[in-house]
C-alpha cells in the first residue's frame, strides 16, 4: 500500500533529483512558496473584499463585479443547502458551456462545502448517466439547452434537484457591438421545466442565507472525470489543497498579478479552462474575459478591447486564431503569456507569433490527475517542442515502466510524478489506484503513462505513450472506451480504435471495424452517423475503415500497435510523395 504524504505547506523548486541548470531558473520567481491553507471559495471572498467594484467577469459588454458575483454565489449556496438539502461532501454537477452562471455555480457549490463535478457539455445520455451514478450527485446546474439530456439521464439516480440557467440572462442588453450567437442570447422564459427543475432566477429570489463556510483545505472539493484506458471514465479526487497548490504555484511561475486579464475560452468543464479561466483569475483578483465557445474573430476583438494579458489555449485554437484573415488589424500588444499543452504549436504558427507579436507559446504538461500545472517551460527560457521543467515541489522522474528504475539522462522512460497537486486517488477505484501509484524513495508517485526523456538542463520532451490514447484538440480520448461503445452497434463484430493525424485537431479518432456476417448492407457513413449520435463529439470517430479482419498478437489480442504504426507510415509516405 502506498501511503499519502504529509501535508505540503511549503514547497520548493525544483523538487526532482535531476538538477536544473542555473540558467533555467527564472529571474524574479521565488525558489519556494507557501501553499495557502484555505479553500478555493476563500479566494473569491478575499478578492471580493479587496476589489468589490472591480470587474470579475466581462461577458459580451456586461461587467460583473466581484461584489455582485459573491452576492449571487452566497444566495445560490443558501438555496443548495436549505432547499436542495445539499450537505458538506455531497456531489453537485455543473453541466454547461462557459458562462457567468458556470462560474457562480462553481463557487456556490464550494461555498456550500460540497464537491463540484464538472461535466463535459458534449456528453450524450449514456456517458452522462455513468457520471451521475458513479459520483452519486444529488443536485446539478444545467444550461437550458442541455437540461433535457440531463433529465433523461437522471432517472433512478440520487439526482433530485436541478437549477437551470439561460446564458442570455447574464446579458444586460448592450452587447458592445460584439457578435453574440443566437444560442447565447436566449433568455429564460416562463415555462414548466422538465424533471422538476427550477429557474436560476427563481432559486436566487428565495434569498436563502448559507450556513457558515466550514470546509477546510484538505476536504474534497472536485471530482473531474478523465476517460479511462479500460472503459468508463474515472473521477479524480482533488481537495482544495491539491487544486490550490497548482493554482498558486502557476501564478508565481507565470508572474500573474491582480491586474492580469485572462481570456477564458478553453472549456471550463476541462481543467485547462477551469484552472486558467476561473481559479487563477479569482485567486489573483484579476478579470475573466469570458467567451462561451471558440470564435476566433470575437476572441481577437476581446483581446484588443479588454487588453487581455493571459491566454491559455490548446494549439489548434492558436493555429486558427493567427491564421484568420485580418488578424494583423487587431492590437494584440497586451498579450504577455500564451500557454497550453497537449502538443507543440506548429513551426509556422510559432514563427508568426514570435516575429509578428513577440510571443512565444509556453508549453506545459499536466493531467486531470495533477490539477493541470506540473511541468512547464520557464517564461524567459521556453524551448519549442519541450514540455518544460518540473515546477514547485514536483519530483518528476523518468523510469523504466517495468522495473521503475530511473533511466539515465536522455533515455526514454515513463514519467512518474510526486507533488502537492497530485490527486488523492480515483473515486471508488482502489484497483485503479493500485495500478497508478508506486512508491519510490518512500514517496508516492503517480504513473502518467507518458513516455519522455530529460536533457542535461532538466527539460522534459515527450516521446511516446505507454497507454493507448488519442489527443484530439487537447481532449484525451481512450480507445478502449470508444471500442466499448462501438461494440454495442448491432452490425459491428469487433473494432480497434487508433489515432490518425489531423492538420487541425493534431490527432483524430479512427475506427477500424469488422462487420458481422449477417449485418446486411452498411457503410462507413452509416457507422459515422451512429457514432455522432451515441458519443460525445470529441470522442466520436471521424474516420471509419471497414476491414475483413483485424491483426492479432500471438496471444490472440488485437494488435493495435501494428495498426497504429501502419497508419503513421501511410501518412509519412503520402507526405513524401
Amino acid at each position: 500500500m502506498v501511503h499519502l504524504d504529509p501535508k505540503p505547506y511549503v514547497i520548493e523548486r525544483p523538487g526532482n533529483p535531476l538538477s536544473v541548470a542555473p540558467h533555467v531558473v527564472q529571474p524574479g520567481v521565488p525558489e519556494r512558496f507557501h501553499v495557502p491553507d484555505t479553500t478555493l471559495f476563500d479566494n473569491l471572498e478575499l478578492s471580493a473584499r479587496r476589489f468589490p467594484n472591480k470587474a470579475a467577469i466581462e461577458f459580451y459588454g456586461t461587467t460583473i463585479t466581484y461584489a455582485a458575483l459573491l452576492a449571487e454565489v452566497e444566495r445560490m449556496a443558501g438555496y443548495l443547502q436549505h432547499v436542495c438539502g445539499v450537505a458538506g461532501g455531497d456531489r453537485v454537477l455543473v453541466f454547461s458551456q462557459n458562462s457567468p452562471q458556470f462560474v457562480a455555480a462553481y463557487f456556490a457549490i464550494l461555498r456550500a462545502d460540497a464537491v463540484v463535478v464538472p461535466v463535459n457539455a458534449m456528453l450524450v445520455e449514456g456517458e452522462l448517466r455513468h457520471i451521475i451514478e458513479d459520483s452519486g450527485a444529488v443536485a446539478g446546474f444545467a444550461a437550458r439547452e442541455l437540461l433535457d439530456r440531463l433529465v433523461s439521464s437522471a432517472g433512478g439516480t440520487p439526482l433530485r434537484s436541478i437549477v437551470v440557467h439561460s446564458y442570455g440572462d447574464a446579458l444586460k442588453g448592450d452587447d458592445a457591438g460584439l457578435n453574440v450567437p443566437d444560442w447565447v442570447r436566449q433568455r429564460s422564459r416562463a415555462e414548466a421545466l422538465p424533471g422538476g427543475a427550477v429557474h436560476w432566477a427563481d432559486a436566487l429570489a428565495q434569498a436563502q442565507a448559507p450556513a457558515p463556510h466550514r470546509a477546510v483545505a484538505d476536504d474534497l472539493c472536485m471530482l473531474p472525470y478523465t476517460s479511462g484506458t479500460t472503459g468508463a471514465p474515472k473521477a479524480c479526487m482533488h481537495t482544495h489543497r491539491t487544486v490550490m497548490a497548482s493554482v498558486a504555484g502557476a501564478q508565481l511561475w507565470r508572474r500573474s498579478h491582480a491586474e492580469s486579464i485572462y481570456l477564458a475560452v478553453a472549456p471550463m468543464f476541462h481543467l485547462l479552462g477551469l484552472q486558467n479561466g476561473v481559479n487563477a483569475p479569482v485567486f489573483m483578483g484579476g478579470t475573466i474575459v469570458l467567451l462561451p465557445r471558440w470564435d476566433c474573430r470575437t476572441a481577437a476583438e476581446l483581446i484588443a478591447r479588454h487588453r487581455v494579458t493571459f491566454w491559455a489555449a490548446p494549439p489548434p485554437m492558436l493555429v486558427e486564431f493567427f491564421a484568420q484573415p485580418g488578424i494583423e488589424t487587431f492590437d494584440l500588444s497586451s498579450l504577455s503569456v500564451v500557454l497550453g499543452g497537449g502538443a507543440a504549436v506548429p513551426a509556422g504558427t510559432a514563427k508568426l507569433m514570435k516575429e509578428g507579436y513577440g510571443l512565444q507559446f509556453i508549453e506545459g504538461y499536466g493531467l486531470t490527475e495533477t490539477a493541470s500545472f506540473l511541468i512547464a517551460n520557464p517564461l524567459h527560457a521556453a524551448r519549442a517542442g519541450y514540455l518544460g521543467v518540473p515546477t514547485y515541489g514536483v519530483d518528476a522522474r523518468i523510469v523504466d515502466p517495468v522495473t521503475f528504475e530511473e533511466m539515465p539522462c536522455g533515455e526514454v522512460g515513463e514519467i512518474v510524478v510526486h507533488g502537492a497537486q497530485v490527486m488523492l486517488g480515483y473515486w471508488h477505484k482502489p484497483k485503479a489506484d493500485a495500478e497508478s501509484f508506486i512508491a519510490i524513495d518512500g514517496k508516492r508517485f503517480f504513473r502518467t503513462g507518458d513516455l519522455a526523456s530529460v536533457d542535461t538542463d532538466g527539460y522534459f520532451m515527450m516521446r511516446d505513450r505507454l497507454k493507448r490514447m488519442v489527443n484530439a484538440s487537447g481532449y484525451k480520448v481512450w480507445p478502449a472506451e470508444v471500442e466499448a461503445m462501438l461494440h454495442t452497434h448491432p452490425a459491428i463484430q469487433e473494432a480497434c480504435v487508433i489515432a490518425a493525424p489531423d492538420p487541425h485537431r493534431g490527432e483524430t479518432v479512427k475506427a477500424i471495424v469488422v462487420l458481422k456476417s449477417d449485418c446486411g448492407v452498411i457503410d462507413e457513413a452509416a457507422i459515422l452517423a451512429w457514432c455522432r449520435a451515441n458519443m460525445a463529439t470529441y470522442k466520436a470517430p471521424r474516420i471509419v475503415q471497414i476491414t475483413d479482419r483485424l491483426p492479432r498478437s500471438a496471444t490472440g489480442k488485437i494488435a493495435w500497435r501494428e495498426l497504429q504504426d501502419k497508419e503513421m507510415q501511410a501518412v509519412r509516405s503520402s507526405e513524401q510523395a
